[in-house]
Formats: structure tokens, C-alpha cells, sequence
């Protein structure tokens, strides 16, 4: 088999800027990127369209299992409203199954990738020659999240956003299948104090030292 390139596996609580710093390590590096928290935004955004109820766990996974991994409409799926859908989508046991191989073969490209969402150096990836975990603490991540909203013009209740977070931490953290957690060989990167800058030149000092202890870059 042709040696696999470089994998980066980006992983995180919600809001943590996990998806910013992946997206940014993946033009830095020349990578494709995958946000596979889109996949579990999309599966719940088609149960809504369709009036199916979120935990319907047939019709949920007949629509993980019709999405186009790069055909999304990200304004849309980036709601507050379908964060906190997929979230419940994502706890379905079935659904994750049916989403898995899709992940592991945008990472088996030749060139190598960049994913980020909440398994993927545990479970879609363990294998990856660099693992982050992206953290921050919940008034941050609902800070951030509260900006973002505000920057496409959604009405902004920070309690109600701080509460949401920590809600899908819960979730997330609890779920039975693929929990969020971190992987015993990832690095932490706590951006609590730290602005976009700062936590990219971070992230980028670890992919370049882990990737040359695995001998993917020279």
C-alpha cells in the first residue's frame, strides 16, 4: 500500500475554534479539510425539513447516509438552532456508524487531511501523526459563539448560549458511542487566553514538530 500522508486530527468542545484552527492548518499545510461536525449539522437539518423527529433513528440514519460530504449550505447548518439538533443526532449510536468510513476515506487520501469534530483522534483517526484537543472554558466558547452569531445578524442571549454549551458538553462527554474525550497521545491547546494569532502559531508548532517525529515532513 503507498504510504498514507499527512493526518491532522483536530478535536474539541463546541466553539472551542477548533474548526477555524483546521481550517487555517489546512492552507498552511496544503490539505483538504473536513468540519465533520457539518455532517452531523446536515443530517439533523434534513430530519427538521423533513418533520421527523430527531431521535427517529431509521430516519436519521437514511439521512446520514444520503449527504454529499462537500454539498453543504454552511450558513445555514452553522445555526444555533441545528448546533444544538446535531448534537442530539450525534449521540445516535447508529447514525455515527453510518457516517464513519465516509471520514476514514477522506483521511485515506494520498496527500493526507485535516479533520476536525469530536472523535476524531479517538476513533475516525487513532491512528493520525498529530493529534490536537482544542479546549477553552464555557464563558469563552460562549463569547465567541455569541460574536459569531451576532456577526450573521442572529438575535444574541448570552445566558441562553452559555447554557446551550454546556449542555452539548454533557451530551457530547456522556454520550455512549465515541464520547468526546482526549486522546492519551493528543496535545491540549487551551485557547482561553489566547486570540486567533496566537493559538494558530501554537497549533502550527505542533503539527511541525509531531509531523517530523513521524517522518511526514522534512
Amino acid at each position: 500500500m503507498p504510504e498514507r500522508g499527512l493526518v491532522i486530527a483536530i478535536d474539541g468542545p463546541a466553539a472551542s475554534g477548533k474548526g477555524t484552527l483546521a481550517r487555517r492548518l489546512a492552507a498552511q499545510f496544503g490539505l483538504p479539510h473536513l468540519d465533520t461536525g457539518l455532517l452531523y449539522r446536515a443530517t439533523a437539518c434534513a430530519l427538521l425539513d423533513d418533520g421527523r423527529a430527531l431521535d427517529d433513528i431509521r430516519a436519521a440514519v437514511e439521512a446520514a447516509r444520503g449527504l454529499a460530504l462537500c454539498d453543504f449550505d454552511e450558513a445555514r447548518l452553522r445555526s444555533r438552532e441545528l448546533g444544538e439538533a446535531s448534537s442530539v443526532v450525534a449521540a445516535i449510536p447508529q447514525v455515527r456508524a453510518a457516517l464513519i468510513e465516509a471520514q476514514r476515506s477522506f483521511a485515506a487520501r494520498s496527500e493526507g487531511a485535516v479533520l476536525d469534530g469530536r472523535d476524531i483522534g479517538t476513533v475516525i483517526c487513532p491512528d493520525a501523526a498529530v493529534k490536537i484537543f482544542v479546549t477553552a472554558s464555557a464563558e469563552k466558547r460562549a463569547q465567541r459563539r455569541a460574536l459569531e452569531l451576532a456577526s450573521r445578524g442572529e438575535r444574541v442571549d448570552y445566558a441562553h448560549i452559555l447554557e446551550d454549551i454546556r449542555r452539548r458538553d454533557e451530551r457530547d462527554s456522556g454520550r455512549s458511542s465515541a464520547p468526546l474525550k482526549i486522546a492519551d497521545d493528543a496535545v491540549r491547546l487551551d485557547t482561553t487566553d489566547l486570540d486567533i494569532e496566537a493559538a494558530f502559531a501554537a497549533a502550527r508548532d505542533i503539527v511541525r514538530e509531531k509531523a517530523e517525529l513521524a517522518g511526514k515532513v522534512g
